[in-house]
């Protein structure tokens, strides 16, 4: 018989009440409450050490600013220079896997978790979970919620204040709720930046 744990992995419906999982969801909080409330901004030592023990994996230059909140942290993996601003949530149960390069702007929610449409099944702690997957190179922008089993391409832009509910492709700025593809990102765009960075020197 199957765990509640390996359910979850697998995006079969569980229970978090499980006494394994409860366990696993306090050493994350215990962890959050050192990290949020007990370290300074300051002591970028002790908060590396705290979120590199939270999370299930992290590349080079990891920087999370305070708060920052997550149900186990175990199934998160981040990659190189990742930075996540204020009040980012990042519900995990299913799995969360963040290339290089990643920007998460304030306020922003990944959520992998689900409930039963039916009460009933609702009120008895059932779930189920899928994974979120983002690609190299991507911002998020500020209060934008992604859900579950999305996987959001490489050098793509999520403007702020989308839901974000299916697969973003490849390179393209993308808003609205639900989110969608609104243009490719080109080299046109790096050359406004750069005009727009010349008139200011």
């Amino acid at each position: 018989m199957m765990t509640e744990r390996e359910k979850m992995l697998l995006g079969l419906p569980c229970k978090a009440v499980d006494e394994a999982l409860s366990a696993e969801q306090s050493r994350a909080k215990d962890l959050l409450y050192e990290y949020n409330i007990l370290t300074r901004p300051s002591d970028k030592a002790k908060r590396d050490s705290l979120m590199r023990a939270l999370l299930g994996k992290a590349g080079e230059r990891l920087t999370v600013t305070q708060p920052f909140y997550c149900d186990y942290g175990t199934y998160i993996e981040v990659g190189d220079n990742f930075y996540a601003n204020f009040n980012c949530t990042l519900l995990d149960a299913g799995g969360i896997f963040i290339g290089n390069n990643v920007l998460l702007a304030p306020n922003v929610g990944l959520y992998t978790v689900g409930h039963p449409l039916d009460a009933g099944l609702r009120n008895q702690y059932y779930q189920n979970a899928k994974p979120i997957v983002i690609g190299n190179n991507v911002w998020i922008g500020a209060q934008s919620i992604i859900l579950g089993g999305v996987t959001i391409g490489d050098n793509t832009v999520v403007a702020a204040g989308s839901l974000v509910n299916r697969d973003l492709p490849a390179g393209k700025l993308a808003m609205g709720s639900p989110c969608r593809p609104v243009r490719d990102i080109t080299e046109a765009d790096r050359e406004a930046y750069l005009a727009k960075l010349s008139s200011s020197i």
